[in-house]
């Protein structure tokens, strides 16, 4: 180095992986500098979760994780699931409580402790933090990496990029960090927005607003069956949401991409099969009864989704007694079969994560060192994985920065 007061390794990016990887390097005693853009580092982690932050998940596997590589997932996860994660955060004075569906939080159940016991054990180790620090250009000289930023030039001899991806805007999340990958030879895979809600222009949705029901989404492509996933559904102004439509998001955000006609078709009753409800409505038809239909369906599904159950069923009874089999299996049909176009997501706004990224196949999945760039290293959601919801995407952020951190520290030399 030309000057002795650069450091050793610089990390662009504040949140999960630069924090885990900080840390794990600085145990080497190598100098280390974390530039972070926002006025706060962890900035994301606090807010994750609800407040609560899903750390990791205790039932990792290489299936809920997505990449164009899958080969270069296994060998990520491979000695690094969930044990490896625990025993990190343990080590650092943070204790885990299981939720549901193996679920992991902190026991304090607030997101801001797991920012706040990894700020602290940072710079412990003497980790140096710049906050409002945008890095604006990065280039390599002679073995140096040069980062031109808005407080100054900095230099360094390794350089860990921990950028994130552009979801979450809001929170700082940007794609800057993927510009100077591929300046720096990087093939980058496109971005999508994942674990999103999404759109619709239908007119009937905006009555449906604030509806919330347990139900199945299953997703159609140009008429294809492309995947389903039963959960919460929530109706918007704007279109849907709920957990399973953020777990089907991905899945749409592609063909959308691909300028595909989607559509969800919505199981409203998933607790009934299609001949249970379709007793259950027969039994309830009182044949002498005047009551309207839409008055009469308000005993098993929400009002504000009458009007298109009726509506897309096409059903010609006016009033209860007018009901027959027939009737009620348009009914029936429709409130297992509702129909509804999707035109767009929420974008990356309104994003959790981004799939695509740095190409998973220029980066050595046990160091996360760049296979183009020596000394270049890469960790988190820079990269060409994203993964489902309940603590998986927290977990590859955990684990990437591990194994760079590790790497790091072993090619130290003092």
């Amino acid at each position: 180095m030309n000057n002795k007061s650069d450091p050793h390794l610089i990390i662009v990016g504040g949140g999960a992986s630069g924090l885990v990887a900080s840390i794990v390097a600085a145990k080497s005693g190598m100098c280390i500098t974390l530039l972070e853009q926002n006025s706060q580092i962890g900035k994301k982690i606090r807010i994750s979760g609800n407040g609560k932050c899903n750390i990791t998940n205790k039932n990792i596997v290489p299936e809920r994780f997505h990449s164009c590589h899958k080969g270069f997932i296994e060998t990520v996860l491979q000695d690094y699931g969930f044990d490896a994660v625990k025993t990190f955060f343990t080590s650092i004075g943070l204790e885990l409580v299981e939720g549901k569906e193996g679920k992991m939080f902190p026991m304090s159940l607030q997101a801001s402790s797991v920012s706040e016991l990894l700020e602290y054990e940072a710079k412990k180790l003497g980790v140096n933090f710049i906050c409002d620090c945008r890095v604006d250009a990065i280039c390599k000289k002679n073995d140096i990496f040069i980062l031109e930023t808005t407080q100054g030039i900095h230099k360094c001899e390794k350089l860990l990029l921990a950028s994130g991806s552009p979801a979450a805007p809001q929170l700082g999340g940007n794609d800057s960090g993927l510009h100077f990958a591929k300046q720096m030879g990087h093939t980058i895979i496109p971005n999508l927005p994942s674990l999103v809600q999404l759109c619709s222009k239908e007119s009937w949705i905006k009555h449906a607003s604030g509806v919330k029901c347990e139900g199945i989404a299953k997703l159609y492509a140009n008429g294809e069956y492309i995947t389903e996933k039963k959960g919460d559904l929530l109706f918007t102004a704007y279109g849907i949401s709920g957990l399973a439509i953020l777990d089907l998001s991905r899945e749409a955000s592609i063909h959308l991409a691909q300028h595909a006609y989607c559509e969800l078709i919505l199981d409203l009753i998933p607790k009934l099969n299609k001949e249970k409800l379709t007793a259950l409505l027969l039994m309830r038809i009182q044949k002498e009864s005047q009551k309207p239909l839409s008055l009469w369906l308000q005993g098993i599904i929400n009002k504000k989704l009458i009007p298109v159950i009726l509506e897309q069923s096409k059903c010609k009874a006016i009033y209860e007694y007018q009901l027959n089999r027939k009737e009620i299996g348009k009914l029936v049909f429709t409130l297992k079969n509702l129909k509804l176009s999707i035109s767009d997501t929420k974008g990356f706004k309104g994003a959790e994560v981004a799939a695509g990224g740095i190409d998973t196949a220029e980066v050595n999945p046990q160091t996360m060192e760049s296979k183009r760039v020596k000394n270049l290293y890469f960790a988190g959601e820079i990269l060409d994985v994203d993964a489902d919801r309940g603590g998986f995407n927290f977990h590859f952020a955990w684990v990437s920065a591990l194994r760079a951190g590790k790497a790091l520290k072993s090619n130290y030399i003092f």
